[in-house]
Parts: C-alpha cells; structure tokens; sequence
C-alpha cells in the first residue's frame, strides 16, 4: 500500500530538515496567529455597522501584514541559519507596514469615550500585536543590536501614534511595557529554537566530518605502510642498479648478482605491497571492533558487540573480516542516522558469519555522487578471493544490515 506523499516526504527527510522544517511551521504559526489575534480582539466585540470602510482596510492590511512576517519569518530563519544575507528590506518593509496600519487603525476608530465601540481600542491592540510580531521576527532576522534598538524604536513609535491621537498617556505607557515585555518573552523563544535548528545542523556537519575524517585516516595509513614498503626496496633497488651498471661498464661478471639481487627485492616489494592493499599487515578483527565502537559511541551511536567464535578464527580470517568491521562501521557514519549499530559474529558448520546491522537508513536513500558506492563492491571483491560472500539488505523499515560469511578453510589467493 502506497504511503501518502506527505509521509514519504517526511521519511526522506534527514533528522536536522525535521528539527527545521518544525521551527519553521512554529514561526509561520506565531507569524499568522498575531495578525489574527488582533483582529479578533478588537472586531468580536464590534458590531457590523460599527466597522468603518477604512477599518475594513486595516482588516485587509493585517492579513497582508500577516503574510508579510511569514516571508520575514523564513528569510530571516535562512539567514541565521548561514544561507543568505540579512533580509534587511523585508524588515524595513515589515516595519513601515506595522506604523501604517497602526495609523490607519487611528484614524479610522472612532472617538473614545465611555460610550465608544470596541473598534476605538484597535490602535492600541495592534501596536502590541504588531510590535510584538516585528521584534521576534528581527530577533532572529537581524544582527541582536539592530534588532534591540529597532524593535524599541517600533515601539515607542507604535505606542506614541495613539497617544498623540487622544488616547490616555498612561494606557499607551502600560501598553508599551507590556509590549516590551512580551516581546522579549517571544523573541527569545523564537531565537533559542532557531538555535536549536543551527546547532542541529552543526551536529550533522560535524558528524559527517567525523566520517571523512576516518576514511582520511585511513588513506594515510594505506599512504604511511606503502612508503614503509617502498621507500626503502626503491632506495636499494636504485643503489645496486646504479652498481650494476657501473660493473657492466668495467666487464665485471659481479653486475649480474647484483642485477639478480635487484631482481629479488622487486619481488620481495611486490608480495609485501599486495599484503599492504589486502590489509594484511594492520587489519586485525578485534582492534577494529574496538576502533569501530569507540567511532560510533563518539557519533552517539550505541555500539554492540556480539562475539562468538572468535578467538578460534584463523589470522587471515580475522584480517578479511575486520576490512567488513571497517567498511560497514564508515557506511553506517555516512548514509544514516544511526541510534543503534550491532556487530555479531558466530562460527558455525565450517563457516563465520559476521553481520552489522543499524537502523537510521532514510527511505529514500541520498543522491550518489559519481564514484560512490564502491566500498561494498570491494568487500564483496576481497572476500571472493577467499570464497565468501557479502549480501547487504534492508531486514525492516529504516534497517540495513550487512551479512559476511566466509569458509575457515580460506586460504590467500596468489595474486
């Protein structure tokens, strides 16, 4: 049965898109339901025919007002997040739309008075709003001083309107601390889940980096052994060629030995680079088990080992299976968000199986960049050469487990 198209998007999203795309909706949801809660506020206590046209045109320029923070709202959220410059226009043009409609609202209400309808406190109810909903949008879309003293400037200008309009100075005076303070209140909320998203995100980055980093490593391992290998055959071999052309030069029968030991070396140097590409000399099953869960409890993953067998493994055994060890322990910091990784291994019938399986796998699996994907067609390549076998599979919904078995009579292959 198909999934909902929602659903499905939901899935495919990452763990740091979920946190934003809910910091998001929160702040579209505060950007709309201020505008709203104004109008309320001053309409459902008025009559119908108290409402003037032009307070119908405030009406309309609350909605626009309303649409206007969500647009603040997203680009100021991408700007915190590093993703775009300071929408400095959108707040501007925010602002000067706030102090209209507040202007608007005053000199369309009418006079005040014991008798006077609930639209009279319109001016008012939207500078709170207004104010308000511009100083949390500016916390996060604006640098923290521009913001604080844009945000007062909004409400002393907001505040002043009415009371230079005939509303009571001790009102506005209470409505502008109010305002302060709620603003504040909403403004911080706004800027710790903002936050809360960019350090998610920073957490991915770092995680990701965390991968790189071990394969880095591990190339300068490969990098460190072959200079190892070759540095000092190549020095020798270059030495006694060297020697045995001079030799050849004088006629002297000593140039073919040093040709054969020449010979010798560069056979020596070809066995020990095929043990260096193999792993041979490094890869042991239980240093990478160990290698592999300090990793993943380092990437907040819980880590279990679950070894049965393995001490009887031969050495070559071990050494095929910890390049597995390796290789799935990289696949589960680069294309998941594992919580949960576990190891098992049992000897059985002649034959170990080793399996790896972690759960955090995307449904919809990340775009592969050219060259990607080649980790497991090497394993599967390696353990052929000793008559194993890989298969790698999805045992459940956002699982991927990695299955290698190999016969405990491999032997090396002549290469």
């Amino acid at each position: 049965m198909s999934r909902p198209r929602p659903i499905r998007r939901w899935q495919a999203m990452s763990k740091p898109q979920r946190i934003e795309l809910y910091v998001r909706w929160s702040l579209y949801i505060v950007a709309v339901a201020q505008p709203l809660l104004a109008l309320g506020s001053v309409a459902a206590a008025a009559q119908e025919d108290q409402l003037s046209a032009g307070f119908r045109v405030v009406v309309l320029g609350m909605l626009a007002a309303g649409a206007l923070n969500i647009v603040l709202f997203r680009t100021g959220l991408a700007a915190y997040l590093g993703r775009r410059p300071h929408p400095y226009g959108w707040a501007a043009l925010s602002a000067a739309l706030s102090v209209g409609l507040t202007l608007t609202a005053l000199l369309t209400s009418p006079p005040g008075g014991p008798d006077a309808p609930a639209s009279a406190a319109a001016p008012g109810v939207m500078a709170t709003m207004s104010a308000t909903c511009w100083i949390t949008a500016a916390a996060i879309a604006l640098p923290t001083r521009l913001a604080l003293s844009g945000g007062l400037a909004l409400v002393a200008a907001l505040t002043a309107l009415p009371a230079l309009g005939g509303a009571p100075v001790a009102a506005m005076v209470g409505i502008a601390v109010g305002t302060v303070l709620g603003s504040t209140l909403a403004a911080a909320a706004a800027r710790c889940s903002a936050w809360m998203a960019k350090v998610v995100w920073e957490l991915d980055a770092a995680r990701e980096a965390q991968a790189r980093l071990a394969v880095a490593e591990e190339r300068l391992r490969f990098s460190r052994d072959l200079h190892d290998v070759l540095g000092r055959n190549l020095a020798t071999i270059a030495l006694k060629s060297e020697l045995a052309v001079q030799l050849a030069r004088r006629q002297r029968p000593e140039a073919v030995d040093q040709m054969t030991e020449v010979q010798r070396i560069a056979q020596d140097s070809q066995r020990e680079v095929r043990e260096v590409v193999r792993g041979y000399r490094t890869v042991e099953l239980h240093t990478e088990l160990i290698g592999a869960a300090s990793v993943l409890r380092a990437a907040n993953v819980d880590c279990r080992t679950e070894l049965t067998g393995a001490d009887a493994l031969p050495a070559e055994a071990q050494s095929v299976l910890g390049w597995v060890v390796r290789e799935a322990a990289t696949n589960v910091l680069r294309h998941s968000e594992a919580a949960n990784c576990t190891f098992r291994l049992r000897v059985s019938g002649g034959a170990a199986v080793l399996e790896v399986e972690n759960d955090g796998v995307p449904a919809v699996p990340p775009a592969r960049t050219e060259g990607a994907g080649s980790g497991l067609r090497g394993l599967r390549e390696r353990l052929a050469a000793h008559g194993g076998t890989l298969t790698a599979a999805g045992p459940g919904p956002g699982r991927f487990r990695v299955t290698a078995e190999l016969p405990m009579a491999a032997r090396e292959s002549v290469a």
